[in-house]
This record gives structure tokens, C-alpha cells and sequence, in this order.
């Protein structure tokens, strides 16, 4: 699934609880997190729930691109998840930092519907994806 045909199922629901469930339903499809990631190395700090996310690097003819997974404690924290995986894996680093993550959440009415708690946890997870493309970008 891209963003596009994530916006587009998004906008079917009227109702933001009808939303949740949906996006608590992407991350119920999300592939297990190996074990040995569950660890406080992999941890993502600021979230009120447990968090571990890992990113590894793919070379590809394209490319060194980078894929993410991530699990959480939280139904709800996984499926927020999803939406970064939609956004930001199987990218090279410069996509990931090209990203208007602003723009992306307006277009899903994300940013004003996540609690403060929730808006913080969130945008851990975000700033560890940017710190692995990061460094991955230093070096290529």
C-alpha cells in the first residue's frame, strides 16, 4: 500500500473512531518483530507505551533503501506505526528526509486527532527513522 491508497481508505470512514480501527487494523498486519529487537537497545524513548523499532538496510539496484518494523504494547501505537512504514520504508535516506511530514498528516487529519501523549510517542518513533536514514546518508 502507498500513501495515496492509504489517504483514499482513510477518507472512506466519516467518523474518526471508525478511523482508529481501521489504522489499529494496519498494524494487526504488521509482520512480527523478531525477538532479539525487543530489547532497551531498540527501544524508542518518549513513548508512553513500549515501542521497539528496527531499521536495516537493503541494497538495491536503486539503491541502499532502508525497511522498518517496529511492535509495540499499544494496538493503537502499532497501527500509528503502519502509517510511518507506508511513509518512510523501502525508501532511500534522502526520500526519508524529504518527507513533508506536515503535509502528509493534514492530508490524513492525523495531526489533530492523536493526544499530546500519544502526538510525542509519535514523533519518537519518526525521529529514530530519521536518525537511521541519517546515517546512512553520512554513509553512502
Amino acid at each position: 500500500m502507498d500513501f495515496a491508497e492509504l489517504e483514499a481508505n482513510l477518507l472512506l470512514f466519516d467518523d474518526w473512531a471508525d478511523r482508529y480501527q481501521y489504522i489499529i487494523g494496519l498494524g494487526a498486519k504488521l509482520p512480527p518483530l523478531d525477538e532479539q529487537y525487543r530489547t532497551d537497545t531498540y527501544k524508542v524513548e518518549g513513548c508512553m507505551s513500549q515501542v521497539w523499532l528496527h531499521s536495516r538496510i537493503v541494497e538495491a539496484d536503486s539503491g541502499r533503501r532502508l525497511q522498518f518494523n517496529a511492535d509495540s504494547d499499544s494496538t493503537i501505537v502499532k497501527g500509528l506505526f503502519a502509517i510511518l512504514r507506508i511513509l518512510f520504508s523501502d525508501k532511500t535516506a534522502e526520500q526519508i528526509l524529504a518527507v513533508d511530514l506536515d503535509a502528509a498528516f493534514r492530508q490524513i487529519g492525523l495531526e489533530q486527532h492523536l493526544s499530546p501523549n500519544r502526538r510525542n510517542g509519535f514523533f519518537s518513533m519518526i525521529e529514530e527513522i530519521r536518525r537511521a536514514a541519517i546515517v546512512v546518508k553520512s554513509t553512502s
